[in-house]
């Protein structure tokens, strides 16, 4: 099977995002970029199918963040073709300008199977999947949990994930994009000297993709950082000390009496 599979980099939320001055985004210039972890989960899902049945993966992603690390450790997993359009703002891309240009690049790829992480964090007009499945002009189904060859040689068999955990098992033609939650399991390690391997044999293709994009519905017009609703007391002194200013705390809460 011919799968295309969608990698994004986003921010590293272990340090607090903050809001540049604009007040309309986020200030990226400090910030630690990562691949984003349903994305992860998409590319483990496009291997097992590939073990289970053979076929091609290729992986696009937008020169954008640390993209070619991601990329290298791509192409150490198994994937067959790399894609990097390139992409010169010091912003990435909004989900439906990346619809448009992602959409360029893979229809001359012919994939019968579009695998991309259902969301990513650092989307504020929409999510991507269902954009790019629409610039494909291709049927979407997201919150997905497993991907598996089905009995028709045109079709995929997908677990489908619905509020409440209620999960259903459902049959989809091809060509398709699927929104992928999580992969059968895990995203597999890569060995760093298989990383470093590649990086002397993987070649990258650069496209410039020119699609045109329609002014967006909405825009944003104000992000505010969460306001601080309290802080923690860091309790310090001797242990009789400590645990005398705890009987206190919660005898003003009225939990002791």
């Amino acid at each position: 099977m011919n799968i295309a599979v969608v990698l994004r980099q986003v921010p590293d939320l272990i340090e607090p995002p903050e809001v540049d001055p604009s007040g309309t985004k986020f200030d990226l210039g400090a910030a630690t970029f990562i691949l984003n972890e349903s994305d992860d989960h998409a590319l483990e899902q496009a291997l097992l199918m590939k073990e289970a049945g053979g076929g091609t993966i290729t992986v696009l992603a937008f020169d954008f963040g640390d993209v070619d690390n991601t990329l290298y450790t791509a192409a150490a997993k198994g994937a067959d073709r790399i894609v990097k359009l390139l992409w010169q703002e010091a912003d990435p891309p909004t989900p439906h300008v990346a619809a448009a240009m992602l959409a360029e690049a893979i229809r001359p790829l012919r994939p019968e199977l579009v695998l991309v992480g259902v969301n990513a964090h650092n989307e504020l007009d929409g999510v991507l999947p269902p954009f790019l499945a629409q610039a494909l002009a291709f049927p979407y189904v997201g919150v997905i949990r497993g991907v598996q060859n089905g009995p028709d040689p045109g079709a995929v068999s997908v677990r489908k994930e619905f509020p409440g955990a209620v999960m259903a098992q459902l049959q989809v033609q091809l060509p398709a994009v699927l929104g992928i939650l999580g992969a059968e399991q895990p995203p597999r390690y890569v060995p760093v000297s298989r990383i470093r391997a590649a990086t002397k044999t993987a070649q990258f293709e650069e496209t410039e993709p020119s699609a045109a994009v329609d002014e967006l519905p909405v825009a944003v017009r104000r992000l505010y950082p969460p306001a601080a609703s309290g802080h923690a007391e860091m309790l310090t002194g001797s242990a009789d000390e400590i645990a005398a200013r705890i009987m206190t705390l919660l005898a003003d809460k009225g939990i002791l009496k």
